[in-house]
């Protein structure tokens, strides 16, 4: 049976257009790509990606700025690097302690404070207080049942450039209050902002 002649053009071109349209598809394909494909041919990052990842390094540095920076005697510097409450009912300050001296420092027994039981138990910083200006309140680092503070103990000795993690427990100071005064004998006043 003969097809008419109509019909018997009509695969071919079919073909043709099929051919045609693939092309087109790889170069539309090839047109869309990020022009940033190694020799391999795998994706390096896009701007857009590196962007994202440069505001997420950005925030984490944020995240990473110390509440204060406060400068001692003896050339001694203390970093807070948070003050966070606890869910126990406390609040608790973190941050390091450096000697910038050229020189071993002997840690200052002055940051004891000068309450007796906290003096019977060692170098440590149990003379830090917070002060809740709104609330007209100071708080003093806490004690356990034998006088001991909750804070960093044992610490008599600091090499020159040398910094140690410190930190300070607190009674935690109402909900509302957002900032308080930090206060460490023999170191300069400063406000820190509570975390969540």
């Amino acid at each position: 049976m003969t097809r008419p002649h109509h019909l018997r053009h009509r695969r071919p071109a079919a073909a043709a257009l099929a051919a045609a349209l693939a092309l087109l598809g790889t170069a539309a394909t090839a047109g869309c790509g990020s022009g940033n494909d190694d020799a391999d041919g795998r994706a390096r990052p896009t701007t857009a990606t590196t962007g994202a990842g440069g505001q997420a390094q950005r925030q984490t540095q944020e995240q990473a700025r110390p509440l204060a920076v406060i400068e001692g005697q003896h050339q001694m510097l203390l970093t807070i690097t948070g003050a966070v409450r606890d869910p126990g009912g406390f609040l608790t300050v973190r941050g390091t302690l450096a000697n910038q001296g050229a020189q071993t420092l002997e840690v200052p027994a002055g940051l004891r404070g000068n309450e007796s039981k906290v003096l019977r138990n060692g170098q440590s910083l149990g003379g830090a207080t917070l002060v809740d200006y709104r609330e007209r309140k100071r708080y003093y680092v806490l004690r356990d049942t034998d006088g001991r503070p909750l804070t960093t103990t044992s610490v008599d000795y600091l090499k020159s450039g040398e910094s140690i993690p410190v930190f300070m427990q607190f009674p935690q100071p109402p909900d509302t209050t957002r900032e308080v005064g930090f206060q460490l004998p023999q170191f300069d006043t400063a406000t820190i902002r509570i975390g969540p």
